[in-house]
């Protein structure tokens, strides 16, 4: 199992996991899902004290990472196999994303 921690402009929202089937899970923490001043991370992540389920990375994390050659020089700078998207996700996107929100590795 691997855990990431998901922010939205340097707050902590939640728990980015994927557990060692493959599979994945999002959920905010107590703290952000309680302050009303916080929004969502996305349409597709309403806040809710729920977990949120998928068998492959969320496409929300997923339209985060490179495509093409960006990718191909990220995977050969990192040493990332081009098909392990969890890895890529905390090498790429922890800081200098596009939009509000960057993943750190627990």
């Amino acid at each position: 199992m691997r855990e990431a921690n998901v922010y939205v402009n340097g707050d902590l929202a939640g728990i980015l996991t994927e557990n060692t089937d493959g599979s994945f899970i999002f959920c905010y923490t107590d703290e952000y899902f309680n302050d009303s001043t916080k929004s969502a991370i996305s349409l597709t992540f309403p806040k809710s004290k729920k977990e949120y389920h998928s068998s492959t990375l969320f496409p929300f994390f997923f339209n985060m990472l490179s495509e093409g050659v960006n990718k191909q020089v990220q995977t050969e700078k990192y040493k990332i196999d081009e098909n392990d998207y969890f890895s890529l996700l905390l090498a790429t996107a922890n800081e200098d994303t596009i939009g509000a929100i960057t993943i750190k590795g627990i």
